[in-house]
């Protein structure tokens, strides 16, 4: 575990499972700003956007939760306190919106 002569808040992560969550978030994270950059600009409408684009999201949204659920297993079992495995909390959080909206709100 840290070291507890300071705050392991600010430390990097100590556990597998807190790099792996860091990591997840980061690939999120990564691949948000990929498709809103530059997928979501395409005006034209090839096949492989309709074929591969759904699969691209699912993928990013599944790194997210998985970045999340990961992150909380490490938190809670592994005692890790690192500020990169709290910040993976959030694109679980912004998944977890997502999905409720989708399916809690009628359009």
């Amino acid at each position: 575990m840290a070291d507890q002569s300071g705050s392991s808040f600010w430390r990097r992560p100590v556990t597998r499972l807190g790099w792996w969550a860091a990591g997840l978030a980061i690939a999120y994270m990564v691949m948000f700003v990929i498709n809103s950059a530059v997928f979501m600009q395409l005006t034209t409408d090839a096949w492989w956007q309709r074929n591969l684009l759904p699969f691209y999201g699912i993928f990013m949204l599944l790194c997210g939760l998985a970045g999340g659920v990961v992150g909380l297993i490490a938190l809670i079992r592994k005692l890790e306190r690192s500020w990169l495995v709290w910040l993976a909390l959030l694109p679980a959080a912004s998944v977890l919106f997502l999905l409720l909206g989708e399916f809690l709100v009628p359009h």
